[in-house]
């Protein structure tokens, strides 16, 4: 039997992997997700509506279908990251990360000693990766990936000391925030050349460090663009975006014999 490859190896390896994102907190979605052949799915615990007891039940469903389990937790929330890994996230993305303290600190909460502070309890983690807990905590350092969230002026500017922490396995490129941060709030534009040319760089001198380069991606067009760049992980598909357009064009496709199916209803 061929070794399933954890996404570390992937990633490690240089093969991009491309990620549903999921906002919305029905197991039952992200394990239909992998089922249809997603490589990963990312819940995401800042912008999305899940909780911890929502997420700790959707990493099982995600694991039941297949594919790696990867969580965004929310801002400042080290605990959360740890507690998220002990019930079987492979991968955490942490938001706003400005510095190589800030990135320090949190790829270090997910590191079992003398890397860094994570305390021990991963019975949950280790059935879902099939692993024994003594072989699980044996793996833990190098398989379990911390994902320095990249957004600001102010990461930008601290980009070559948070890639020199020694901890911390990548970063993950969020270009709307981005963009933002750059043109100082005036504009949301994820997918303008000045956010394409600042995330081309991020990916270079990710390479260069050795780290893994991670990214959100509006468009299938900007997926190619990323893995033109050296991105690795790739996020393409939002769960609720994904259930809004095909209930948009199942609709269209009866419209045709019995004319507008939009019914009345109150919009909030």
């Amino acid at each position: 039997m061929t070794k399933k490859l954890s996404l570390a190896e992937k990633l490690r390896s240089g093969q991009p992997v491309i990620t549903a994102w999921s906002l919305l907190p029905a197991p039952i979605l992200p394990e239909l997700l992998a089922r249809a052949g997603y490589p990963a799915v990312t819940l995401d615990l800042q912008h999305g509506m899940h909780d911890f007891n929502e997420a700790r039940d959707m990493l099982a469903a995600i694991a039941l279908g297949g594919a790696h389990r990867i969580v965004r937790v929310p801002l400042d929330d080290n605990a959360s990251a740890a507690r998220l890994a002990d019930v079987g996230a492979e991968c955490v993305i942490a938001p706003m990360i400005n510095s190589a303290k800030e990135a320090s600190a949190f790829a270090r909460a997910l590191k079992y000693p003398p890397v860094g502070d994570r305390s021990y309890g991963p019975f949950r983690a280790s059935v879902l990766s099939g692993l024994s807990n003594e072989d699980y905590l044996e793996r833990a350092n190098t398989e379990i990936l911390s994902l320095a969230m990249v957004e600001s002026r102010e990461a930008l500017d601290a980009l070559d000391d948070i890639l020199a922490v020694p901890e911390l396995d990548g970063i993950f490129v969020g270009p709307s925030d981005l963009s933002i941060s750059m043109s100082n709030g005036e504009a949301v534009d994820p997918n303008g050349e000045e956010t394409a040319r600042s995330c081309a760089m991020i990916a270079e001198k990710a390479t260069q460090a050795g780290k893994i380069s991670g990214i959100f991606c509006l468009g299938a067009e900007k997926v190619k663009e990323a893995v033109d760049q050296g991105y690795k992980l790739i996020t393409h598909g939002i769960d609720a975006a994904l259930l809004d357009s095909a209930a948009k064009a199942a609709l269209g496709e009866v419209e045709a014999f019995v004319g507008s199916v939009e019914g009345d209803r109150a919009t909030y």
